[in-house]
């Protein structure tokens, strides 16, 4: 794996939150709907909040929300919330610092693939992971999760 489990969750979450537009979505309900952890998220959640990705309001109808709109924020931004440097990361071998002065054996291709991942996560944003086919295949599959589990709470219960 690339990404830390704490990087993906953090991408999960920001997509579904910018998924469900400007209305605050509930910790409970992002962990269910994103499977984050329930113990973990609220660690992720102050992480992006504390970068000003995230707006936190209190009470009832009360949650987290995106500061800017989904297409001002890029996964690179997300991910440096939660400390992963796509730029400068490690050698592939652990070696630390390596380059191409004092290359490991992986570094040519390590490095090709860590090029590529930093200009997806400059490039990408919140809005193009909710966006077309994928979007949809997201939210058909939340939907039926949700109807297995039996019917939501009451409206005003939360």
């Amino acid at each position: 794996m690339i990404l830390s489990m704490t990087a993906e969750y953090a991408l999960r979450a920001m997509a579904e939150i910018a998924a469900r537009g400007p209305e605050p979505v509930r910790a409970r309900d992002l962990s269910q709907t994103a499977g984050v952890p329930a113990a973990y998220l609220p660690k992720i959640l102050r992480r992006l909040a504390a970068a000003g990705l995230l707006a936190s309001e209190k009470g009832h109808g009360g949650g987290f929300r995106l500061t800017r709109g989904a297409a001002k924020i890029t996964f690179g931004e997300v991910l440096r919330a939660v400390d992963v440097d796509l730029e400068h990361g490690g050698c592939v071998f652990g070696w630390g610092a390596c380059d191409s002065r004092l290359p490991c054996l992986l570094h040519p291709a390590w490095a090709e693939l860590k090029t590529q991942l930093s200009h997806w996560a400059r490039e990408s944003t919140l809005a193009h992971a909710t966006s077309g086919a994928a979007a949809v295949k997201h939210f058909q599959r939340a939907w039926r999760h949700a109807a297995a589990k039996g019917p939501a709470p009451a409206e005003g219960r939360r």
